[in-house]
């Protein structure tokens, strides 16, 4: 079996950003990592959860709405990737920071009753709000 690209890519050398993953025709996939891979230092389960919906939310009630093909959380729990139509690399950052800086205005977590979300219990608005704080500065700065 041939290896897929995201698995190609020396994680030992990533460092928290935004970053073109790839590209597949007309959809860009962006790699927004929070986190630096293997250094222990993982986003928990309850606030990737909550920034998952806070964001997804917000940016498919952007300018960018009919853009948006997929955002959620990488597996390893280091970041999020997000498929945008026709969104390339110099648009992105912008589009992000105006997203998560939504977010932060945010006081309750769409999506996180029982009747809508399989998992409701798993949020944690605080920790997210932190996370995406930290992100902030870091793709800002």
């Amino acid at each position: 079996m041939e290896k897929i690209t995201s698995f190609t890519i020396n994680h030992n050398e990533l460092k928290k950003g935004i970053y073109l993953s790839r590209v597949d025709r007309n959809v860009y996939t962006y790699d927004l990592r929070f986190k630096e891979p293997n250094k222990g230092d993982y986003v928990s389960i309850s606030a990737m959860h909550t920034i998952e919906h806070l964001f997804a939310t917000v940016v498919r009630n952007s300018r960018i709405k009919d853009n948006v093909v997929y955002f959620g959380p990488m597996g390893c729990r280091t970041g999020f990737y997000l498929l945008l139509f026709d969104i390339k690399e110099d648009e992105v950052k912008d589009i992000v920071i105006e997203c998560l800086e939504k977010c932060l205005e945010l006081n309750e977590i769409p999506g996180s009753k029982k009747i809508e979300c399989g998992n409701y219990k798993s949020h944690n608005l605080r920790r997210a709000k932190e996370e995406i704080s930290k992100y902030l500065s870091v793709i800002k700065g």
